[in-house]
């Protein structure tokens, strides 16, 4: 009982691990490559690459198991989290570059 309980919860943390991923990597699709720059960021390809391969290493990761998934997932955690911890809020203000820039005075 507390066995299959512990790999249901690896099973799920995995599943939102991957969750996490998958939107920090389109997020990072959908920023325009010009706030990377700007931002002093590493090019949008080389997060791009990150991400993609952290997205990667997380997939492999999800089967549930006692010894690879947790590790995998915590390894592939890391550019996901760094993107959206440093990364992201430095090129938020720059838009999605699909079309124009709002205003960004006080939002009543």
């Amino acid at each position: 009982m507390i066995g299959s309980f512990q790999l249901l919860l690896i099973a799920v943390l995995a599943v939102g691990i991957v969750a996490f991923q998958v939107v920090a990597l389109v997020d990072a699709v959908r920023r325009p490559q010009r706030a990377f720059a700007a931002e002093g960021k590493q090019t949008k390809q080389r997060w791009l690459l990150f991400l993609g391969i952290a997205l990667v290493i997380g997939v492999l990761g999800l089967p549930p198991s006692y010894v690879t998934a947790p590790i995998l997932n915590l390894i592939s955690l890391a550019p996901a989290v760094i993107y959206w911890v440093d990364v992201r809020p430095a090129i938020k203000p720059y838009g999605t570059g699909n079309g124009p820039r709002r205003p960004r005075g006080p939002q009543w």
